[in-house]
């Protein structure tokens, strides 16, 4: 395992993090058999870290329209052009295990407009990146081009939610130098022995 930093800012100690701080993570830890880097680097602020995932579970674990896989779709389409190797990785790796297909998170990644997706899910990430890129630019047409695909008003608010909060997230990742956790780079892609 890597042993380059993981943050140019300061990673705190575990134990001397706030109680629902260090209980969030060791859940996390309990669940996937490690610590994703993000939750060390981002308790640096305890304060943005409840605000930062109380947003985030709020977008991605809640009932919606969108399958839990094709709201990571959106996270590495967009953090795949805001050159955000963090997010690329780590929700990669997520995608990978969401869809049961190895290879469908560097496709995303890479090229979705290229990748083995539904129309559908294509017509979702060519808004996501446009709310990530050029926000300024959404129109009546879009939603129309969108509901046409089959998505209500209220996914349509998903896809931009997510598109925009991982636009923090990537902006994030990028200030601090967040480093992925090598587990990340073979979730998904190989079978767990």
């Amino acid at each position: 395992m890597s042993e380059k930093p993981i943050s140019r800012y300061p990673v705190p100690d575990l134990n001397a993090l706030p109680e629902d701080i260090r209980e969030k993570i060791l859940s996390v830890q309990e669940k996937s058999g490690f610590v994703p880097n993000v939750f060390l680097v981002l308790a640096h602020r305890p304060d943005e870290f409840r605000a930062f995932f109380a947003y985030h579970d709020a977008l991605m674990e809640k009932e919606s329209g969108l399958t839990k896989g094709e709201r990571e779709m959106i996270v590495v389409a967009t953090s795949g052009h805001n050159q955000c190797i963090y997010c690329v990785v780590a929700h990669g790796a997520i995608l990978r295990i969401r869809e049961k297909n190895p290879l469908i998170a560097d496709q995303v990644a890479a090229n979705y407009r290229k990748a083995d997706i539904s129309p559908r899910q294509k017509a979702m990430l060519d808004f996501a990146v446009k709310i990530s890129l050029n926000a300024k630019e959404v129109s009546d047409t879009d939603f129309e081009q969108l509901r046409e695909h089959g998505f209500s008003d209220e996914d349509i608010w998903d896809i931009g939610g997510i598109s925009a909060f991982f636009g923090l997230s990537n902006r994030m990742a990028n200030l601090t130098n967040m480093r992925a956790n090598d587990e990340f780079y073979l979730l998904g892609r190989v079978s767990r022995k």
